[in-house]
């Protein structure tokens, strides 16, 4: 096998960590002797070892004069487990081939002379875009210390994500939706409007999928929700997010019966328009070491973020319906003349169900 090969396996791995490992990043690692793989692990929970410790600690045989394949650079400080590097020259592997490196200032770069310096053979840049791929939301939320940020809609194809009454259940497919659940698994947390919250109810859970929940995080200005809604009701987890405006830190009761039954209130300042700051909003969502945020609506959400640019990509899922009058997916941008509209780039299309799913970067 060649060493993009084994760069890949070792990406595989990697996923395995998915949804536990988080704001740490998704790492595979090999280890190979003679042809042969003696060892394999990933980083299986945030806390715990590292996918190198875990590689090392399985192996069948003696590692001097092995190789370790890794997606990403090996850790050189120490955090809440030792320096993986340490551990590497201590077992006397002999080449190290890495996907490549880690952005945290602490780390980058930082390893690989260290393992050279060792007299390690170290080689760099194995299937890098496949790798930084793979770690899009640690490479964000280590480097700007706030989360990756997707926005996902399902519109029908006069671009509507609701009826005139606001009804919008259900606009996508089964099937789409049951992607979207596999996804909410991935992300640290799914984002709503209050607006959404009051029409629509939502659970914001894993159900149609396999995976772990997601923090739920919703933006109420006012403080104003009814605690009656599922998100506050089926609040077991303790997951659950509110994030209000400064001024409303004087609803002393209000705020006591959110916090008793184990909700996150957290207050921002508001912008000019009297909304909460989506700067200030992410800023605190990194502070809480959530990297990755699905942006669920609605249309007032989607609208900030975009005129803001506060997102990174986009999902849309176009159904293949018709309304006329409705909610538009996108409102008033305070763009009057084409040739400065929003542009984007097209990266996929695939078709899920009935649907097509778009997925779309800056």
């Amino acid at each position: 096998m060649t060493d993009e090969s084994y760069i890949q396996l070792a990406i595989e791995i990697a996923k395995k960590g998915m949804g536990n490992v988080s704001p740490n990043p998704l790492v595979g690692c090999v280890i190979v002797k003679n042809d042969r793989i003696i060892g394999a692990g990933y980083h299986e929970k945030f806390g715990e070892n590292h996918a190198e410790i875990n590689a090392i600690n399985s192996a069948t045989e003696n590692l001097e004069g092995s190789t370790l394949f890794i997606n990403l650079e090996p850790c050189s400080h120490h955090g809440k487990t030792p320096p993986c590097v340490d551990k590497i020259i201590e077992k006397k592997i002999k080449r190290v081939v890495i996907g490549t490196l880690d952005m945290n200032p602490l780390v980058c770069g930082k390893s690989v002379k260290k393992l050279k310096g060792a007299g390690v053979d170290v080689k760099v840049g194995i299937l890098e875009k496949e790798c930084e791929k793979l770690n899009k939301f640690f490479f964000k939320y280590i480097s700007k210390k706030i989360p990756y940020i997707t926005l996902k809609a399902a519109q029908t194809l006069d671009g509507k994500i609701a009826d005139y009454n606001g009804y919008s259940k259900w606009v996508s497919s089964v099937d789409s939706r049951r992607y979207v659940h596999s996804l909410r698994a991935k992300y640290d947390a799914v984002l709503v409007g209050a607006g959404t919250v009051a029409k629509d109810d939502p659970n914001l859970t894993v159900r149609l999928a396999e995976g772990r929940n997601p923090k739920r995080i919703v933006l109420d200005t006012n403080l104003k929700l009814k605690s009656d809604r599922k998100l506050f009701r089926n609040n077991n987890d303790k997951n659950l997010i509110v994030i209000t405006s400064q001024k409303s830190a004087g609803k002393k009761n209000k705020f006591k019966r959110l916090s008793s039954s184990g909700v996150n209130v957290i207050f921002v300042k508001e912008d000019e328009n009297g909304e909460l700051d989506l700067k200030s909003t992410l800023r605190e969502l990194g502070k809480l070491n959530i990297a990755s945020v699905l942006v669920e609506g609605g249309n007032k959400i989607f609208t900030s973020f975009i005129k803001y640019n506060l997102y990174d990509d986009i999902l849309l899922f176009l159904t293949p319906k018709i309304l006329g009058n409705g909610v538009a997916t996108i409102g008033n941008l305070g763009i009057y003349d084409i040739r400065k509209a929003v542009k984007v780039k097209v990266k996929s299309v695939d078709t899920i169900g009935d649907d097509i799913l778009v997925e779309l970067v800056k």
